[in-house]
């Protein structure tokens, strides 16, 4: 059987319902303007809509504010800066704002017909000092209906002080209530007790499978090239699906559309410069930012004679241009590609590439299409001949995922709804792994076969404001989910002792196109808003989510290196319900001096993959055999201070949550911490302006957590004069490793201003982990060197001491 419902009725979908609603719209509008001629006050609404953009560069605002005084309500811009209101004819007082911006106040006559207002906000003189999680309007935390989600302002994160003076957007994120870590120098985050591979991380909209440079040491983005990063962990609108933890959205800068621009910085381990000006007269623009490491160049005459010719280096390059046809439509594209290499005789390299065009179409006042195309790749190697000196003797591993992709979202603006509706077609092609092997001249290649599938999806949604104290956004999600040929489907023994290996009994060829399984899934969405004063609310939020690709790994930290695999006919699509409900509130002699909020969410989980002891993942055919599911439950509470103004301003979050799985075959069918469970985790961002100093800022972050789960043994036997370690109560992470806790400091000396140059400069100082604290990214046993009966604990830390860093960063 072949598979074509999702792309016809997708196909449908997409080219009708635009046309239905323009076609209503327009008779709306008809209507709408001949009865305002004929009776003026019986319209049923008109619509004011446009895009707000930055004054100093001409990029679209996201998330700006636009309050009209009279009737108390409003909305935000979107991800484009296009915003539209619906309201009954008369005259208004829009109040434009956004922090750091000077606000603006427009009055609009609605009368006879839509009005188009596009505008341009310019920063304020002398603009207040942000923070990283930065607010867009005023009391934004406690008026959006949003809950569990952060915004974090790229523009500020040099002041948060980073490993070796480099900004960077996930290290940031860390500092946030609800993302942990399960150590330094692990790969991706966790959020509200996922595991990393349930976070879709998307770079203006497509996704990255491997968020990290260096380990987990640095993130992929450029912070140069970025313009916004949102991280929901709950109250997930509809039109995101496909992971089950959060959502982290990137969205890149789209180029200087006013003047030439030129930013770089050069650090201890990288540096950075990044391009951008206008194109067509100011019709388009464009941004092109690059990266690259330079540790093995500069360590190059200290490595000894193994040594010599090792490679380990990272690089990326981010770019981005658009062009505004007219003002209904306004076309995008946007890539990414970058890299890592490590290793000498022996290493490994892996790396991401992007693509994504994008298509912005504004049908009528009140209906706008984002049509998104995207092309994903993420490849991982090994090689025993890193520097190709054996040609004759080697061994290679190849892996990849490449994922194709359309997406068209719609927004129809009408009053007190905000509908959205679209779909999405996604098509997967998942290379486990390939090797090639070279002996004297013989090539052997042999591996696994490449999976395919095609998932896709259906949504619709609807953000309504049902009194004005109270508002609603709801919606649904439809997701399917075919495993397709050519490949092959196994079927293995199921009357073995449960956590044991399983044999292959019947194997099935299916052709190219031919469906081996299909998975669907209802998604519902919904949250709710009330405000109890002018400055505090309750929210609550529902949602279900279904994630139907996987990542194999059974370390304590997950490597570049690991398997991904698609749902099949023997692994389930994840399935998590998630309940959250919170507190907002604003206070201080301003109103809004310092923000407040208390989060609690409980989370139930289906489908958890872990593994049978001695699990064979690399190369394994029958992978499929050697793997167990269950079911997982994450709870918890976050709390969250912040103060906005003054000389000193900051924050700091309290995560309190736990992290369960329950597998037949482990720990003997009872409950267990997963491997980044923590209890208790406590992060402060410090952010001082002293007065007297006009050129110096200073900051300082502190985190301390609870140590990871690990699985320790809990007896010991000896042979033949050997300390053999032994689990003889088949426990699963049975103890933690110490506490986890660091102190940062940071100081940033501006350049000085001269009358005429262009010029901007600064430097920044910053020492990471300022008390040398060891901490424990793992612990192991071993025999003691001295005597084998005895056997000691080994702490192991990837950073014992502390690391002073001096970063410049130029700006023309």
């Amino acid at each position: 059987m072949r598979q074509t419902i999702p792309f016809w009725l997708c196909g449908l979908f997409i080219y009708f319902m635009p046309l239905v609603v323009s076609k209503a719209q327009g008779s709306l509008n008809a209507t709408t303007i001949g009865n305002a001629q004929a009776k003026g006050s019986r319209v049923a609404g008109l619509t004011v809509s446009g895009y707000i953009k930055d004054a100093g560069n001409g990029e679209g605002m996201i998330g700006v504010s636009v309050y009209i005084k009279e009737t108390g309500t409003g909305a935000v811009t979107n991800s484009y800066g296009f915003y539209a209101i619906t309201m009954p004819p008369g005259n208004y007082n829009l109040v434009i704002s956004y922090v750091g911006y000077a606000k603006q106040t427009k009055t609009v006559a609605l009368t006879d017909r839509n009005v188009r207002l596009d505008l341009e906000l310019s920063q304020e003189g002398e603009q207040l000092q942000e923070v990283v999680v930065s607010t867009t309007r005023e009391d934004d935390n406690v008026k959006n209906i949003e809950m569990s989600v952060n915004r974090i302002d790229v523009k500020t994160l040099q002041r948060i002080p980073a490993l070796l003076g480099e900004v960077d957007v996930i290290r940031s994120i860390q500092l946030l209530p609800g993302v942990s870590t399960v150590g330094e120098g692990a790969t991706g985050f966790n959020v509200r007790g996922g595991s990393i591979d349930q976070n879709l991380v998307l770079l203006d909209e497509a996704p990255v499978y491997n968020s990290s440079h260096l380990f987990g040491f640095f993130s992929v983005f450029n912070p140069d090239a970025v313009k916004d990063v949102k991280l929901i962990k709950g109250g997930i609108p509809a039109n995101y699906g496909g992971r089950i933890a959060s959502i982290l959205d990137v969205r890149l800068k789209e180029g200087n559309a006013k003047k030439p621009e030129l930013n770089g910085g050069i650090g201890l381990i990288f540096s950075r410069l990044s391009y951008e000006r206008p194109l067509f007269k100011g019709k388009g623009s464009f941004i092109v930012a690059g990266r690259r490491s330079y540790a093995d160049v500069l360590a190059q005459p200290f490595l000894n004679k193994d040594l010599k010719g090792a490679k380990f280096y990272f690089y990326d390059l981010t770019a981005k241009g658009n062009y505004h046809i007219n003002d209904k439509n306004t076309v995008f594209l946007s890539g990414y590609l970058g890299r890592d290499v490590f290793g000498s005789d022996f290493g490994f390299n892996w790396g991401n590439a992007t693509l994504s065009a994008r298509w912005n179409h504004v049908f009528s006042d009140r209906l706008f299409l984002n049509t998104t195309a995207y092309y994903s790749n993420y490849d991982y190697s090994l090689n025993t001949d890193l520097k190709q000196q054996r040609p004759n003797d080697y061994f290679r591993t190849d892996s990849r995922i490449v994922d194709y992709s359309l997406k068209p979202d719609f927004s129809l603006f009408l009053g007190k709804n905000t509908i959205t509706f679209g779909g999405q077609a996604i098509v997967h092609d998942f290379q486990p792994g390939m090797a090639t092997a070279a002996s004297s001249g013989s090539v052997r290649t042999f591996g696994l076969a490449n999976k395919h599938a095609l998932e896709s999806a259906l949504y619709v949604g609807n953000e309504q404001q049902v009194t004005p104290q109270l508002q609603l956004q709801y919606g649904l999600r439809y997701s399917l989910f075919n495993y397709v040929g050519p490949g092959e489907a196994y079927t293995f023994q199921t009357d073995v002792p449960i956590g044991t290996r399983r044999e292959v009994i019947t194997t099935v060829a299916y052709r190219g196109g031919d469906v081996i399984k299909t998975y669907g899934n209802w998604e519902p969405r919904f949250s709710a808003k009330y405000d109890l004063t002018t400055n505090s609310s309750l929210k609550f939020s529902y949602n279900r989510l279904a994630q139907y690709i996987h990542l194999i790994s059974n370390t304590t930290a997950s490597t570049p290196l690991d398997v991904w695999t698609t749902s099949t006919n023997n692994v389930k699509p994840q399935i998590a319900d998630q309940i959250a409900g919170g507190y907002f509130k604003n206070f201080g002699h301003t109103g809004r001096e310092f923000e407040a909020s208390v989060e609690v969410y409980y989370k139930w989980l289906q489908n958890q993959i872990d593994y049978i002891d001695g699990a064979s993942l690399i190369l394994n055919k029958y992978l499929e055999g050697d793997l167990l599911s269950g079911k997982g439950r994450a709870y918890g509470a976050e709390f969250f201070v912040k103060r906005n103004t003054g000389v000193v301003n900051g924050w700091i979050s309290y995560t309190l949550a736990k992290t369960e799985r329950q597998v037949s075959g482990i720990n003997n069918g009872n409950w267990y911490p997963t491997r980044f469970d923590k209890r208790h985790t406590l992060t402060s961002v410090l952010l001082f302006d002293p007065p007297q100093a006009k050129r110096w800022n200073f900051s300082a972050t502190f985190t301390l957590a609870s140590g990871t789960p690990g699985t320790f043994p809990t007896n010991r036997f000896e042979y033949a004069g050997y300390v053999v370690p032994l689990n003889t109560d088949n426990s699963r992470n049975n103890y933690r490793i110490p506490a986890y806790h660091r102190l940062d400091l940071a100081a940033t000396l501006q350049g000085r201003k001269r009358p005429g140059k262009k010029k901007v400069d600064n430097w920044v100082f910053s020492v990471y982990n300022v008390y040398a604290r060891k901490n424990a990214f793992s612990v192991y046993f071993q025999p003691n060197a001295d005597n084998s009966r005895v056997t000691e604990a080994i702490r192991y830390s990837v950073f014992a001491t502390l690391i002073p860093s001096v970063t410049y960063n130029f700006k023309f």
